[in-house]
């Protein structure tokens, strides 16, 4: 980021949401931070450098790790589940705070990526927070770093003060901190980025409870390629005196020889596994997925230790089971949380289709996501049914591999697609995207060039050679020429699977809900 564009943004009158998503967006490719960085030399621990900065940052707004600690936080990590996991806590506290003398009045939630608006990151009561409040805890954290300035010494990558800035990811985290505490929330969850030990949340001092969803090999490239590295990483959010609860390790049950070693190590208070059995089976869950049974145990376990801590339920004595209250059940079944399971049926001027969507992006997560595509369809597929898949992965090394995995699961000699459809995440077929869904971390030339769609059509084609009903493939250079492309299917049913990327989900919902700027 130039100082012309820095002074600019920073001077700028106007000071309204899409000024701060502009200046928000410049931090995708942050120049100025990487050039400081890349500086430092290749014998630099970046990842330590990283999370120090945070603190930085954080001072420099005037607060201190410890600040932190009454907004009572609930820290959360894991590989694949760990946003529905903060999404049942969230919707089963909710009930409490909707409930006279329930011990909560504002809730936070930090979570990470957004669907279809920045704002989604930043929830209180279950609601992004709006335009205007966004752009005025945007602009005063954006303002006191441009006017505030780090030791040269200390803090090299972070000179000059008035025009670095934290990258994308970092800033949100920062900007959080600040209007959870600006706005008197007095209870926040926060979903780990990356990791854990030097992710960018990784700055709370006591958490009232930690937990950790299933683990999986992803991110290999920051955490290592193996379950007992990426685990000891995840372990790095527990803290001394702070009770923690872990999921089952279905796949990786080798896992939980170094949570239970890394448990003692960083003295927390308490360590249990949950298994998916404890959830009753006549409760029907809010999230669609069997495999949502264990996330939402997670969350019953998280939100029965931190209710307690703020004495609004009495503590379990030990050898006692907990029996889940009505608030308890009422927000394991309402809970919501978009671009997960979910199923858009009938929506106006897309009459006719079912969309099944789930941003499913690693090994784990496509393989349940796909499971659970074929599940619903199972015994509802009328011959005059077209069904389609729509796919991308733009950032990801192993696409092929989630095709791959997403083929094995679906795709049988009975049960084919029609059409396959490969598309870029750009949202329109302007060639725009909308201006919270601007990725600036992907290469420009892969995307122009269709690069990976073409690799992935390819991918397909060789997966298909031996099937006895061949798919169409189609690539489209945005989502709303594929979409216009199975709208005008639509004179019969159209049953589409929607996979492979957030930022894909995220623009399909743009696209359907025609929310043009």
């Amino acid at each position: 980021m130039t100082s012309e564009t820095s002074m600019r943004l920073s001077t700028s009158t106007t000071r309204t949401y899409k000024d701060a998503i502009n200046a928000l967006n410049t931090l995708q490719s942050n120049f100025a931070s990487i050039e400081a960085i890349k500086k430092l030399g290749p014998n630099v621990n970046k990842n330590q450098l990283s999370i120090n900065e945070v603190y930085e940052y954080t001072r420099r707004l005037g607060y201190q790790p410890k600040d932190f600690n009454k907004l009572n936080l609930i820290h959360v990590t894991g590989t694949k589940g760990k946003g529905s996991t903060c999404a049942f806590t969230e919707s089963i506290l909710e009930q409490y705070r909707l409930k006279n003398g329930g011990g909560i009045s504002k809730i936070g939630l930090f979570t990470s990526p957004h669907l279809k608006t920045v704002r989604e990151r930043v929830r209180i009561n279950g609601r992004p927070i709006d335009e205007n409040k966004f752009a005025k805890y945007f602009f005063e954290v954006w303002d006191k770093l441009s006017t505030t300035e780090s030791d040269v010494e200390k803090f090299p990558t972070l000179q000059p003060s008035d025009t670095v800035k934290p990258m994308y990811f970092k800033y949100l985290t920062i900007l959080s901190f600040h209007v959870f505490m600006s706005e008197g929330v007095d209870t926040a969850i926060y979903e780990v980025g990356v990791g854990g030990t030097y992710d960018s949340t990784n700055i709370i001092d006591q958490p009232t409870v930690c937990g950790i969803t299933s683990l999986g090999i992803d991110h290999t490239f920051m955490l290592g390629t193996t379950i007992e590295s990426i685990a000891h990483n995840k372990t790095g959010i527990f803290k001394k005196g702070s009770p923690a609860y872990v999921s089952e390790q279905l796949e990786y049950p080798e896992s939980l020889k170094v949570i239970e070693e890394r448990a003692k190590e960083l003295g927390v208070s308490k360590l249990e596994v949950v298994s998916a059995s404890e959830i009753p089976k006549d409760i029907k869950l809010g999230l669609a997925g069997d495999f949502q049974k264990l996330n939402a145990v997670l969350a019953v376990q998280l939100a029965r230790e931190h209710l307690t801590k703020l004495n609004v339920l009495p503590p379990i004595e030990a050898g006692e089971s907990f029996t889940l209250t009505p608030e308890f059940i009422k927000g394991l079944e309402v809970a919501k949380w978009e671009g997960r399971c979910q199923i858009i049926k009938d929506k106006p001027t897309f009459e006719n289709i079912t969309w099944y969507i789930d941003g499913a992006h690693t090994l784990e997560s496509v393989n349940v996501a796909s499971s659970w595509f074929r599940k619903e369809l199972t015994n509802k597929a009328p011959t005059s049914t077209k069904r389609v898949l729509l796919f991308n992965q733009q950032s990801r090394e192993n696409a092929t591999a989630l095709l791959a995995k997403l083929y094995e699961n679906v795709v049988t000699d009975s049960f084919a697609f029609d059409h396959v459809i490969f598309t870029t995440n750009v949202t329109w077929s302007s060639g725009k995207y909308n201006s919270d869904l601007v990725s600036l971390n992907t290469s420009k030339e892969q995307v122009d060039k269709l690069i990976i769609q073409k690799e992935l059509a390819e991918a397909w084609n060789e997966l298909d050679s031996s099937a006895t009903k061949k798919s169409r493939k189609h690539i489209f250079a945005d989502i709303e020429t594929g979409v216009n492309f199975i709208k005008s299917l639509s004179e019969d049913k159209v049953e589409v699977f929607v996979c492979g990327s957030l930022h894909l989900v995220g623009g399909l919902l743009v696209v359907l809900d025609n929310d043009t700027e």
